[in-house]
């Protein structure tokens, strides 16, 4: 028989088809993966159904249909105040996920160090080791998960080549600020570091907070991938429809990869986005309200619980503490939440290297009807 060995050793089935599958298997609520429970708008599908209709279906240009790319620049331009090159600094990828595998291999060799920020998102770590680099894990601040700065200082050496920051957070909620934003620039100025800022959730940000972009920092755009999704600011994660912006040099090197993964993403769909882009700009502006409403309303349930509320100031994620209830631990803890109440969530440690030996915390994800919200809460309640 021929052997195999694998080139990812640390990586299994993901925490989220695991509890996903828990979930089903016990019929319980399912706000363990990231997405929501109703669909896109309307005039949204209606318009992917048009495109379809019409003939849009070979495959689009690698970097993106040109009315996409050109919405998106203007859309960075509306936000940000950013001119950006629609030609040669975008790319509309199958995903943000392919977007930062894409943009790890753009530019990591065999050897570099690669700086991530625990508790990472779990997509991070395994591109970096299929392009032969070190991941070096760094932990957020306890308890407020902010950046610490004196780990990252002496983490940095002759080897770091990149550094991934992700703002809103997955899964903590946290923020970086503009201070933030500059106070990296100074620390990796005068070395050749790169950067890929994951910011998914732009538009999921709460208490009229704005959202510091690497966009709005000149200096470090220039050595940066800034990666988003049309699939979390519209509700249909199950397109994987992405993008990356990024200086004309890098998106040179970013394609070259990028086009041997996918080539590229589905045109209809892509022609779809960008008729939304058009036509209700108000959407992404609506989305700060429309999730802190939901997270307001999660919250109260959670408050009638014996769980402990933590911060959230972005995404659609809650964490929580749940060492009131029980001395498990968190993954434990999880698989007994969807047996005995039906509920199911991600344990925190799973996106941490080391995770801390006494943390009890488990994310939700309330990306939900208020219905399916009620009928968790009602359910936790019962604990």
């Amino acid at each position: 028989m021929t052997t195999i060995e694998t080139k990812l050793p640390k990586v299994g089935t993901t925490i989220f088809t695991q509890m996903s599958a828990l979930a089903v298997e016990y019929d319980a609520i399912n706000l363990s993966q990231g997405f929501p429970d109703f669909d896109g708008a309307d005039y949204l599908k209606q318009r992917v159904c048009h495109h379809i209709q019409t003939g849009a279906n070979q495959y689009a240009p690698m970097s993106g249909v040109p009315v996409l790319t050109q919405a998106i620049a203007q859309k960075s331009f509306n936000l940000y105040q950013k001119q950006i090159d629609p030609v040669n600094e975008i790319t509309v990828t199958s995903g943000a996920t392919e977007a930062i595998f894409a943009a790890v291999h753009a530019v990591v060799k065999a050897g570099d160090e690669v700086i991530v920020f625990d508790p990472a998102y779990d997509c991070y770590e395994p591109a970096i080791d299929l392009a032969g680099g070190y991941c070096i894990h760094i932990p957020l601040t306890d308890p407020d998960f902010s950046l610490d700065w004196d780990l990252l200082s002496q983490a940095i050496n002759d080897k770091t080549r990149l550094i991934i920051i992700n703002s809103p957070h997955n899964p903590t909620g946290s923020i970086i600020t503009r201070d933030d934003l500059e106070r990296l620039w100074q620390l990796i100025k005068n070395r050749d570091i790169l950067l890929i800022s994951d910011e998914v959730y732009e538009h999921i940000l709460f208490d009229q907070q704005p959202h510091a972009s690497v966009l709005t920092h000149q200096s470090l755009y220039e050595r940066s991938f800034v990666i988003s999704s049309f699939g979390k600011t519209y509700h249909v994660t199950g397109w994987k429809v992405g993008y990356c912006v990024a200086p004309k040099a890098l998106t040179s090197e970013f394609r070259k990869v990028h086009q041997y993964i996918t080539f590229s993403t589905s045109t209809p769909m892509q022609f779809g986005i960008a008729d939304m882009l058009h036509a209700h700009p108000e959407h992404a502006q609506q989305l700060p309200d429309f999730y802190q409403q939901k997270r307001d309303v999660f919250a109260s349930y959670i408050e009638k619980t014996h769980f402990k509320l933590l911060p959230c100031a972005g995404t659609y994620f809650q964490l929580v503490d749940y060492s009131g209830i029980s001395e498990l631990s968190d993954f434990d803890f999880c698989v007994w939440l969807i047996k005995e109440a039906g509920v199911a969530a991600i344990p925190v440690s799973v996106f941490y290297q080391n995770p801390p030996p006494n943390q009890k915390i488990i994310r939700f994800c309330f990306a939900k009807g208020e219905d399916t919200l009620a009928e968790a809460g009602r359910r936790l309640a019962s604990l």
